[in-house]
């Protein structure tokens, strides 16, 4: 099916949010593939997604670029290919329903063991907000310090849009995750805030999707760690 074809229908379909995060756009049908793709090390995931609006298994991972506020240099997901293992997430610190910093700790502890385990040059760590408005340098630095993000380690990459525009229409249009600010009546503290799909993407060197977590926020950690091992060793 043709994916922007796919991401219109679920655009019209109104799917809604559900404590602050909106269901994962997976395919209906839970048939796993029958055969590996082509340059992947992981065997086919249980749930087959290939019908998503968003890429998946085996499938190229976008090519994306933005400024890492810390360093000051463009950032881009195809510099790391033939080089690195990434594992990348989307975000915003002002997330009220704890969602966000779960998605994170799920990044960490991976890149706590790539630490541990010797590889830590072999992998990069993409987090990427969608809230540059709020998500300042000085808010995403003690972000990281809340979230015992390791900045020193040389792997971990925040990216930052310039504009909020900029990352709606890559998470819209080169993820297929439909993403809208909105007004917030709920929270005293919040002026607006982004239902959102908690994805965590698993792309090998190549550039080529190993797995997709569409339920990034409550997967088991240990089940990322381990598969995320297993690409890095291969």
């Amino acid at each position: 099916m043709n994916r922007r074809r796919y991401l219109q229908s679920i655009v019209a379909s109104s799917v809604v949010a559900t404590a602050g995060c909106l269901k994962s756009l997976s395919s209906s049908d839970d048939e796993s593939n029958r055969t590996r793709a082509d340059g992947v090390t992981l065997e086919p995931p249980e749930l087959d997604l290939s019908k998503a609006s968003h890429p998946s298994y085996g499938e190229e991972f976008p090519a994306v670029e933005f400024p890492n506020p810390f360093t000051g240099e463009t950032i881009s997901t195809e510099q790391f290919e033939g080089e690195r293992v990434k594992l990348m997430t989307f975000f915003y610190t002002s997330c009220p329903d704890g969602s966000c910093p779960a998605l994170l700790l799920r990044l960490r502890r991976a890149q706590e063991v790539a630490a541990e385990e010797g590889y830590g040059n072999d992998v990069a760590f993409l987090a990427m907000t969608f809230d540059p408005e709020r998500d300042t340098k000085d808010e995403l630095r003690a972000y990281a310090d809340q979230q015992g993000v390791d900045l020193n380690a040389g792997n971990w990459h925040f990216l930052r849009p310039n504009r909020y525009e900029e990352a709606k229409a890559s998470i819209t249009e080169q993820f297929g995750l439909p993403l809208e600010k909105q007004d917030v009546d709920e929270y005293d503290n919040l002026e607006y805030m982004f239902p959102h799909y908690n994805y965590i993407f698993l792309v090998n060197e190549q550039g080529l999707i190993e797995r997709v977590y569409p339920d990034g926020a409550t997967v088991d950690p240990s089940q990322v760690v381990d598969d995320f091992e297993t690409v890095v060793t291969a």
